[in-house]
């Protein structure tokens, strides 16, 4: 019997009212491993009563109350990490030191939002006019939701989710419908480490459970990281229903190598980044720009590298990168190989049909490399989010930055090179969100903030770090007197500073 996986709410499962559920696949096999439930409008209503009932005690627990929780739930992340990357591996399909990988960045994002007492802290002028006192107090929204994606189900729900509840706000988290468990994983270590019941809550479901959270007059703000054209979708209804609304959309993070660069280093880092966790990452590496005269011996490099990669079984050691996520996910991916192709990229490494160690079963397509690449072909403008890494060609370091500011999207990029003047102009010039120097994929660590430009965000607000304890607070600004009792009388002026 196939196992159903149930929401999570008021700190225990919740089979909810609807009948539809949703397969959930062993990438590795291609085989049904687990049905999961899709919310009704009925069970988003119960998940939003349920934070509303529990927001106004957690709202009231002292900050020392809300950290102690996040340090104990801390404690137990790290712990069961290694149990969470098995069942991250189990319905992503990515290698389990990806996904401990994965594990290790989101407990950074846990311990910043550990010191929640220093990061809410506002300001006070003592005596800004005769007696006079203002200051500042951050607090919480109310209920938030945040809807996260299929590539990092364990890592994107906790850039979010320890921020939101640090700042006293209460959470309905809809993960991605493709690898749900890591969610519930989690609700269940945050229940354990004493977080009342309610104050997190996980939904299922497809865009019934999206629009709901959109929609509903008692959620406040939504956090999303996905596509962009769904990006634009959830920040335009987010925010006509009146919500904040942070939306992290799509990416074409471009690599740029220049003649002075090592060579071996940059194929390093290209066959890295651009086939780590196939391909499936918002940051992932799509397109090197190979500066003049650099390509075919970079090009060559780099295919010799992705010849010795070995695809399998994520839950097999000696695999170095996985299987796609479903058969629809692995069957768009391949239709962008063979419109490469059709379009005049030449195709160096081609992993269609390629032999791995896994079942036959299994949504398997190898590491591929087209070289001599241009703008006006489908595998350099549209987001793969698989491994097909594009080499594109240019003679210098302007066309070089030319062709990434003209790209709709400003996730992440990066450039190699040994020139520190060369790479202080690209960090100032370039206009994108994350720049790597020397650094292919720059994911920033847990106390910057992580977003990009252009069609790669929607909204103002980044994820976690500073702005995330911003976009989950709101300022109130307090102005205080406490006069003499002797003093007093009417005066109609405008208040004065005096």
């Amino acid at each position: 019997m196939t196992d159903r996986i149930n929401h999570w709410m008021d700190g225990k499962p919740y089979e909810g009212v609807s009948e539809r559920s949703g397969d959930v696949f062993d990438p590795a096999t291609g085989q049904v491993r687990a049905k999961v439930a899709f919310a009704a409008q009925d069970d988003v209503d119960a998940a939003v009563a349920a934070a509303s009932r529990a927001l106004p005690g957690w709202r009231g627990t002292s900050l020392a109350g809300r950290t102690r929780v996040l340090f104990a739930f801390r404690e137990l992340l790290s712990a069961r990490r290694h149990e969470l990357a098995k069942i991250v591996t189990g319905e992503h399909g990515k290698v389990e030191s990806d996904a401990a990988g994965e594990i290790a960045r989101a407990i950074e994002n846990v311990e910043y939002a550990c010191g929640a007492a220093q990061l809410l802290k506002g300001g006070f002028s003592e005596n800004a006019s005769t007696g006079v006192d203002v200051y500042s107090i951050s607090q919480p929204l109310g209920v938030v939701g945040v809807i996260s994606p299929f590539n990092f189900p364990a890592m994107v729900p906790l850039w979010f989710v320890p921020n939101a509840l640090a700042c006293g706000n209460t959470v309905v988290l809809k993960p991605s419908e493709k690898d749900p468990s890591a969610a519930v994983f989690i609700a269940e270590l945050f229940s354990e480490a004493g977080l009342p019941d309610g104050v997190l809550n996980v939904l299922h479901g497809d865009k019934v459970a999206v629009d709901g959270l959109l929609e509903h007059r008692d959620v406040k703000a939504i956090s999303f990281v996905g596509s962009t054209p769904i990006a634009k979708y959830v920040y335009e209804t987010g925010t006509r229903h009146g919500k904040r609304v942070q939306a992290l959309g799509g990416a074409k993070n471009h690599m740029v190598v220049l003649p002075d660069a090592d060579l071996d280093l940059a194929a390093d880092a290209a066959v890295s980044a651009g086939f780590g966790s196939a391909g499936e990452r918002c940051m992932a590496v799509s397109v090197v720009v190979a500066v003049d005269p650099v390509g075919d011996e970079l090009v060559s490099k780099i295919a010799e590298r992705i010849q010795r990669l070995r695809v399998g079984d994520g839950r097999r050691p000696e695999s170095e990168m996985g299987p796609l996520v479903t058969a629809a996910h692995h069957e768009r991916v391949e239709s962008y190989v063979e419109a490469g192709v059709e379009a005049g990229a030449r195709l160096v490494v081609d992993g269609r049909g390629i032999e791995v160690d896994g079942e036959d079963g299994g949504f398997w397509l190898g590491p591929t490399l087209f070289d001599h690449v241009t703008p006006g072909m489908s595998v350099y403008t549209d987001e793969i989010f698989g491994p097909v890494l594009a080499v594109a060609r240019a003679d210098g370091y302007d066309a070089a930055l030319e062709l990434i500011n003209a790209n709709a999207y400003g996730n992440g990029t990066a450039i190699f090179t040994n020139d520190g003047r060369a790479a202080r102009r690209f960090q100032n010039e370039v206009e994108v969100g994350m720049v790597g120097v020397n650094v292919p994929i720059p994911v920033p660590v847990g106390y910057y903030s992580f977003g990009g430009w252009k069609d790669s965000l929607f909204g103002d607000s980044h994820a976690y770090g500073p702005e995330g304890f911003h976009f989950f607070t709101r300022t109130k600004v307090v102005t205080s007197r406490w006069p003499d009792p002797s003093q007093g009388g009417v005066n109609l002026g405008f208040p004065r500073n005096s």
